[in-house]
């Protein structure tokens, strides 16, 4: 007889607008986790989009979240979870008994240029792979190396 299956953890990245740290943590939960763990992603105050700088430097390492889009938080999102990643929505994110909880300290991207949205991204993924060798240890993680380099002509551009 084999072993019962155990459920997939499921992770829920909260930041205020859902349009940057949120989006990137769990595109490379997603990407990282090989579909171990069950990812969300929710604002306290979403934005209409995904922030482009973040879109752009996920997409240095092969993680499309162009499809992805902003998500009021709801109690039940924050109820059916197993662990709660905030990064900066303050109180508004609703606290339940028993689940854990993580408030991860990062810089915003919105309105920051590329270099600095990478170094953001890379403190992301430090976390995240440290997350999934709690969560999923034997789901390893996938390389994610960047794909390009950078542009200090596309730097210099005013962010819109």
């Amino acid at each position: 007889m084999s072993p019962t299956p155990t459920p997939k953890p499921s992770v829920l990245f909260v930041c205020v607008h859902n349009a940057g740290r949120s989006q990137m943590a769990a595109g490379l939960l997603r990407g990282l986790a090989g579909g171990s763990v069950e990812v969300r992603s929710a604002g306290s105050a979403p934005a209409e989009t995904i922030n482009p700088v973040a879109i752009d430097a996920m997409r240095e390492l092969g993680i499309d979240i162009t499809r992805n889009s902003p998500t009021l938080l709801d109690a039940d999102t924050v109820r059916t979870s197993d662990v709660v990643i905030t990064m900066g929505c303050g109180d508004a994110c609703p606290v339940f008994p028993g689940k854990r909880y993580e408030d991860w300290v990062l810089d915003d991207p919105a309105g920051q240029g590329l270099d600095s949205v990478r170094r953001i991204r890379d403190e992301i993924r430090t976390r995240v792979e440290a997350l999934i060798v709690d969560l999923a240890p034997d789901a390893g993680t996938k390389s994610t190396e960047p794909t390009t380099t950078s542009n200090p002509i596309a730097e210099a551009a005013p962010d819109d």
